[in-house]
């Protein structure tokens, strides 16, 4: 359906606007005018009103001698000179006024040109830019390329997450109807294909509650609802734990730890070691059985700071500024071995940033990485 446009009207004059101020400011000035001559005429007639005995006689016997008066006092040239008098001002307060109000009117005519220019504007359109030719709207062009580019940015990454998530979820989904259609076949008198099926019905079904809480974590992050328990603590005593947690559960890689006492840190402590933990099991997967995982908690100049480095295969220079966005991976092939969603360096990624941190790496291929998370 064609997007309806908004008719756009042109804003209200401000040579009426102006005349309207003018006039009133003239019929102002007249009544003054008005209010004078009938104090002068008072004034004027007011020795011919009384008589020598104090009595009050008429002052005109008839229009012969009212027009002698006026021709007397000059009140034809009195009125003459006031009406131009009111005449002039009127002129003087309008363009007065319209001179005031003439940026008004610029900065109207602006902002329909602006508004015309924007609303030719695609965010579909690569290339295109906001160029209204005018000067003074240099800097609001700026400003709304800006924010286009941001918009860009933000709509490809929407639909690429959207694209990604898709795909994620289509695989377990997938392997979990072709299970089930194999049990409605067989697996009602085939023991072994009802063991086969329900092993790997449980374990995508694993596989996709765990993306989906992944999705979820990300979308209440996005969307400001996830909030933070922040307290005092140590990050040596922390380390320390999540290692030994390490250890028990991943008995195919031998796990270290250094540390400096104490390394006080404030935050969400649930929220680190998640993090933590997510940095521990991205380099368990990425180093063969047998290998070394040492954490350590440290001070980088001043800031309480920890890191996770491994001995396994190493990180691409090219792959290093892309590891923490959302669903990347830097080898398809390698993925598939190792698992993932893709998730999870990404999880690890907000919650230091929403802690102030970042991060800092180091990796050599077939040497190892090291991933330093430095918090403020």
């Amino acid at each position: 359906m064609a997007k309806k446009r908004r008719r756009r009207e042109k804003p209200v004059s401000t040579g009426s606007i102006a005349f309207r101020i003018g006039l009133s400011s003239g019929f102002s000035l007249l009544l003054i005018f008005i209010v004078l001559d009938v104090v002068l005429f008072c004034i004027s007639i007011l020795p011919s009103l009384i008589d020598e005995t104090g009595n009050i006689q008429p002052v005109f016997n008839n229009y012969n001698d009212f027009y002698i008066f006026i021709r007397e006092w000059n009140i034809d040239i009195l009125l003459r000179v006031e009406g131009i008098i009111v005449l002039l001002w009127v002129i003087f307060e309008t363009l007065k006024v319209r001179a005031r109000l003439r940026p008004l009117e610029d900065f109207g005519d602006a902002a329909l040109k602006l508004e015309a220019a924007i609303d030719k504007l695609s965010p579909d359109e690569e290339d295109q830019k906001l160029e209204t030719g005018y000067a003074e709207l240099a800097g609001l062009e700026t400003a709304v390329n800006k924010l286009m580019t941001r918009m860009r940015d933000s709509y490809r990454q929407q639909a690429r997450f959207v694209s990604d998530a898709s795909h994620e979820l289509r695989t377990p989904i997938a392997v979990i109807k072709g299970y089930a259609d194999l049990l409605d076949r067989w697996g009602k008198t085939d023991e072994k294909i009802l063991e086969e099926s329900i092993e790997a019905i449980k374990s995508e079904s694993d596989s996709m509650q765990h993306l989906v809480e992944q999705l979820l974590f990300l979308a209440r992050g996005d969307s400001g609802r996830t909030t933070l328990n922040v307290t005092d603590f140590d990050v040596t005593e922390v380390m320390k734990e999540v290692c030994e947690e390490s250890a028990m559960i991943d008995q195919a890689h031998t796990y270290l730890f250094e540390g400096e006492e104490p390394v006080p840190a404030s935050g969400d402590v649930s929220l680190i070691k998640q993090a933590t933990r997510i940095l521990i099991e991205n380099a368990s997967k990425y180093t063969p059985e047998g290998g070394e995982i040492k954490l350590r908690s440290l001070n980088v100049n001043g800031h309480p700071a920890f890191s996770v480095q491994d001995s396994g295969i190493g990180i691409s220079e090219s792959d290093i500024p892309h590891i923490f966005d959302r669903f990347y991976r830097s080898d398809d092939s390698r993925s598939k071995q190792t698992g993932g969603s893709g998730l999870g360096l990404a999880i690890a990624k907000w919650i230091v940033e929403r802690h102030g941190g970042h991060f800092e790496i180091i990796s050599r291929k077939d040497i190892g990485t090291r991933i330093t998370v430095v918090l403020f």
